[in-house]
């Protein structure tokens, strides 16, 4: 976290993050992954849920949970990244190490996996499709919950996850739909994960989404080192500016800090078991 950005304020009851990405660097220098648990832990945020979305940060993400007990962890491959690994032939032995990581009993999720059709054109979505598939799949058979990237693909998400029988407990991490879509997720029995664009003012329609959502299907999340709320919109992201994401979602929502930050325990406990 650069010094020159000043921490939240601390949450009177402590929470954690329910999506972040502790081996990405928006700097290119590797992070100091415990030094970035000291300060989240200075302002409340004593957990996190690591997500490994490729190869390579999946394997780091094993020897973070390892070596970090405040850490649970989550493996998947991207849904931008299965096209490539399609096309250079190596996608079937990628969900074999994949499927051997998220058996770890420290990794609770599966995902990110999912449908983007921002990133990935038309010639990349059926192997985009194949592979959310394959990891609702993996997330039944080992019982873990499945978050899930959507992004531009609300209604082909729901669609797919309709169409297999979706797991028992789904995550739609860095919910980006609108009220509508948000009450086809919450009448399905998912769970929403929000994260700092709720805190940007052209965001109206996302917190509209937040505040018909029920408070025990609420999650917050930083998906550092991507969008970190305002007023530091634009700079790296870190587990330490989930405070401000946790307090202006608890406006939206018409609760108090204390109360949202102790039903999201309750609901993370209930999704990924204790830390």
């Amino acid at each position: 976290m650069p010094r020159e950005i000043e921490f939240p304020d601390p949450l009177q009851i402590p929470v954690f993050d329910n999506h972040t990405h502790l081996d990405i660097s928006r700097e290119g220098e590797p992070i100091d992954v415990a030094a970035a648990l000291r300060e989240a832990a200075r302002v409340g945020v004593t957990r996190v849920m690591q997500i490994g979305c490729d190869l390579p940060s999946a394997r780091l993400t094993i020897g973070l949970v390892d070596e970090h007990p405040q850490i649970l962890g989550g493996v998947a491959l991207h849904p931008n990244d299965a096209p490539r690994l399609a096309a250079s032939g190596r996608l079937a032995a990628a969900y074999d190490e994949i499927e051997e990581y998220a058996a770890h009993p420290r990794v609770r999720v599966v995902g990110e996996t999912g449908l983007d059709f921002f990133r990935t054109g038309p010639e990349g979505r059926g192997v985009q499709e194949e592979s959310f598939r394959w990891h609702i799949d993996l997330a039944k058979r080992l019982g873990k919950t499945l978050q899930i990237h959507d992004r531009d693909a609300h209604d082909d998400v729901l669609r797919v996850l309709d169409s297999e029988q979706a797991p028992e407990k789904v995550v739609l991490h860095c919910f980006s739909g609108d009220v509508r879509f948000a009450r086809e997720c919450v009448d399905r029995g998912y769970h929403l994960s929000f994260a700092g664009p709720i805190t940007f003012k052209s965001s109206q329609e996302l917190r509209d989404a937040l505040a018909v959502t029920p408070l025990d299907r609420v999650l917050v999340e930083t998906d550092a080192p991507y969008l970190t709320p305002h007023p530091f919109r634009g700079a790296t992201n870190a587990p330490v500016m989930l405070p401000l994401t946790v307090r202006r979602a608890a406006a939206v929502l018409g609760v108090s800090v204390p109360e949202l930050c102790h039903q999201v325990n309750q609901t993370g406990e209930r999704l990924y078991g204790s830390w």
